[in-house]
């Protein structure tokens, strides 16, 4: 259980990006970058107008935001993909 995922195996467990590739693809990557965005954008869209008063302003933020952290993200989730803990 928890504390199997918390030992530390000696294993010399080769990865590569084909191993990778079959945990999980980078198209699903995408998609689940895309649809978290949506989620945070219409988040950030709401919060941005009741600190603003402005609804305009809330969606140029939520905007620039949806791009920048979908990049962020798609990055993110490839990273913690190669790593081995927990998988």
């Amino acid at each position: 259980m928890i504390t199997d995922q918390l030992v530390i195996k000696n294993s010399k467990e080769e990865t590569s990006y084909t191993k990778d590739l079959r945990s999980e693809s980078p198209k699903r990557s995408i998609a689940k970058s895309i649809s978290w965005r949506i989620v945070g954008t219409i988040d950030t869209i709401i919060i941005s107008w009741i600190v603003t008063g402005t609804l305009t302003l809330a969606f140029s933020i939520g905007m620039v935001e949806l791009v920048t952290k979908m990049v962020l993200y798609f990055f993110h989730e490839r990273v913690w993909n190669s790593i081995k803990w927990g998988k």
